[in-house]
């Protein structure tokens, strides 16, 4: 048996890779003589400049910026194989970097456009910076990563905003800088909400930054009159892109302001490390994240390879921390069995034994399988 085994990270306690590998180590409990391959997947998220680095190979350095409230923070760049820089917003701007102080009306950019401009120095102007916009604390349209590029945002009197998406609602005027990037920026994705409305930034991911129902009321309102100075001034309409909605509206500002393009982020990795080839020389695949459920369905990777592998007429097999879906639901996209960790072994070992249990859960689909097979 061929088996392609192809996760993503679980949030908080394991890399993708470190997945792949406890699940590795559990098929080849339950099947000796499997020919394993790993192939460690990402969707714009955190981790998907690690896995484009070592699917492509490539360096990593990293930068000083500002965090998401102003503090230092030591940011990774990685300089791929073939000529691209991926970086990552989760990593100068993300909410992760908070701990419990989260402050979603002042959470800056900021830090990310430090990032960008790092990036931008590492190629020539006809390359390419990849920026996964997953995971961020703000929600503040792009304009703090703009900001440090050269654009001013500007209110009634002239003044520079405060940093933050609590103070777009006093935005009067955007002032492009002298010089633009020639270069190509892309910006990847494991979401596509659009900017604004019941599923745009503020009031799907607000909650999530910390913000209240009035503050999400707030950047609601903020975000709107950026995206009406945006089509006046800039003559750029964003409220309709999908994915603009990205990352407190990062997706959109990469659009207005660095002349970007977005692609689903799952798509641009699987294109990366070739997970159709790889999946035309499987019998089985094997997936997962830390939590599989409605978001899921939206652009995450493990959904994303499950619906590759029914293309390919390979069955799907998956691993979570927490599965919401249930097995007809699951079975729409190409998942035939899953396993929920915390169901299966309990909260407190899930959480103190992540690599071990995915191994153990690994077996235990195999032989599932096995017995399906035999009956």
């Amino acid at each position: 048996m061929r088996v392609l085994i192809a996760p993503d990270k679980f949030k908080g306690t394991l890399t993708a890779v470190e997945v792949a590998e406890a699940m590795r180590s559990g098929v080849l409990r339950a099947q000796p003589n499997a020919s394993v391959e790993l192939c460690p997947v990402a969707d714009g998220g955190d981790g998907t400049a690690e896995t484009l680095c070592q699917a492509l190979g490539g360096t990593c350095s990293s930068v000083v910026v500002s965090g998401p409230l102003g503090a230092p923070v030591d940011a990774p760049l990685y300089l791929l194989g073939d000529g691209r820089v991926v970086i990552e917003m989760a990593q100068a701007s993300g909410l992760a970097l908070l701990g419990g102080e989260k402050d979603p009306l002042r959470a800056s950019s900021f830090g990310t456009g430090e990032l960008l401009g790092a990036a931008l120095e590492q190629i020539s102007d006809d390359g390419e910076v990849l920026v996964a916009i997953g995971g961020s604390a703000s929600t503040d349209g792009g304009i703090g990563a703009a900001s440090a590029r050269g654009w001013r945002f500007l209110d009634a009197g002239g003044r520079d905003l405060e940093p933050g998406g609590g103070a777009l609602v006093n935005l009067t005027a955007i002032e492009p800088p002298g010089d633009v990037p020639r270069a190509q920026i892309t910006g990847v994705s494991d979401v596509d909400n659009p900017l604004l409305g019941p599923t745009g930034a503020a009031r799907v991911f607000g909650p999530q930054k910390g913000a209240s129902p009035d503050e999400i009321e707030l950047l609601e309102r903020g975000l709107c009159v950026l995206a009406e100075r945006i089509t006046q001034d800039l003559g750029i309409e964003v409220t309709s892109i999908s994915g603009g909605g990205a990352a407190g509206g990062m997706g959109a500002g990469l659009v207005a302001f660095f002349g970007g393009a977005l692609e689903p982020g799952f798509e641009a990795v699987a294109a990366a490390v070739d997970l159709r080839a790889a999946l035309g020389r499987a019998d089985l695949v094997l997936t997962g994240e830390g939590s599989l459920d409605e978001q899921s369905l939206a652009g995450k990777a493990p959904i994303g390879v499950s619906r590759m592998a029914v293309e390919a007429g390979v069955p799907c097999l998956a691993i979570a921390g927490r599965i919401a879906l249930g097995p007809s639901r699951l079975a729409e996209v190409g998942v035939s069995e899953a396993i929920d960790l915390v169901s299966e072994f309990g909260e407190r070992r899930a959480l103190a034994e992540p690599a071990a249990v995915v191994a153990d859960a690994a077996a235990a689909l195999l032989r599932r399988l096995k017995s399906i097979q035999s009956s």
